[in-house]
């Protein structure tokens, strides 16, 4: 039976992809908290040997792909994944699974999304959106970050979908296969099995600037960076942190806010109340995380006067977020599930 596609808002790409698809395919109780959740999206990473636009290279989430990949495997759910170094093989892929009525994400670089406003155009390759059909050379373009759908011309989309650089996507086209009737004890061990993984992610990632650690070590980074740069360097490089972690994607607060919706919805599907007390740690934390960018920005900006202590200011915000968030992730690590 030929289904209808319908578009879906969404926080962040990655999950409104993956939520719309799954929802296509009859799952229709595919929240977009849930997916991250199940996925284990949650994480932090400060990269010290790698800069973005000059400035660090942090991250609030996992690995792009993995969300969709790890929450599809805890429901029994195959992934096609292709990528194609030929264009034109790339391009004829894409419209023969269009002709078979069959929604793909794809993965794509945002400079050259017509439909981003200028100011958010920039050299980022893992953004993912969900194409559904085509009419009249132009594909139909389900964006989850966009409130309508769009459409982008051939050009275009060859454009985006071979952008060069970091992270290149190739082309890259996914979609679930063969998705089977979800039991509920399934949805109950794919819950667990991401709560469980997503604290080990955090609380004992091997590398120094991953997880809780990750976020002392940029509190660290801050406080040394205004003697060690300069004030106006400095600056740039807090600017930078506001940029990752509110801009692009949902970012550090957003994530947070997203985790704490997860905790709630699975409190409810375990019968687990001590979730439910768990998301508020999150909330507070995401209220932590916002509150860093504001003074961030303010100093990035210029509007208060960019002395020592007021990167201290930022440095502490740091240390307590991250206090709030290992302890929140060793109760979710040490939680039984019987």
């Amino acid at each position: 039976m030929e289904r209808e596609f319908k578009h879906l808002q969404a926080a962040h790409c990655e999950n409104g992809v993956a939520t719309s698809l799954l929802r296509y395919h009859g799952l229709e109780f595919v929240t977009e908290p849930l997916v991250f959740g199940m996925g284990a999206g949650l994480f932090y990473i400060h990269i010290p040997f790698l800069s973005i636009s000059g400035g660090p290279a942090i991250s609030y989430r996992t690995a792009p792909g993995w969300i969709f990949s790890r929450a599809s495997k805890a429901l029994g759910i195959s992934i096609n994944r292709k990528k194609f170094s030929n264009e034109a093989a790339g391009q004829n892929y894409l419209d023969e699974k269009l002709k078979d009525g069959t929604p793909v994400g794809c993965q794509v670089g945002v400079f050259n999304l017509p439909y981003f406003p200028p100011e958010y155009r920039f050299h980022f390759n893992a953004h993912n959106l969900i194409v559904y059909g085509k009419e009249n050379g132009h594909y139909l373009v389900s964006d989850p970050i966009m409130e309508n759908v769009t459409t982008l011309s051939e050009a275009d989309m060859l454009k985006v979908r071979f952008a060069k650089g970091p992270l290149a996507p190739k082309g890259q086209i996914y979609y679930p296969e063969n998705v089977p009737e979800i039991k509920e004890d399934v949805i109950k061990k794919g819950i667990i099995k991401g709560i469980k993984k997503n604290s080990s992610a955090m609380l004992y990632a091997p590398l120094f600037f991953c997880g809780v650690s990750g976020i002392r070590y940029t509190s660290r980074q801050i406080r040394k960076w205004r003697d060690k740069l300069g004030p106006r360097k400095a600056g740039l490089y807090l600017g930078q942190i506001v940029r990752m972690q509110e801009e692009i994607g949902t970012g550090g607060g957003g994530f947070r806010f997203l985790y704490a919706a997860f905790l709630e919805q699975a409190a409810v599907i375990l019968k687990k109340d001590e979730l439910q007390e768990i998301s508020e740690e999150f909330t507070k934390a995401g209220d932590l995380w916002r509150q860093s960018a504001v003074q961030m920005g303010r100093i990035y900006k210029g509007r208060i006067n960019n002395e020592q202590k007021d990167f201290e200011v930022c440095a502490d915000l740091l240390i307590e977020i991250s206090d709030i968030e290992k302890q929140a992730f060793k109760k979710l690590y040490k939680m039984r599930f019987d």
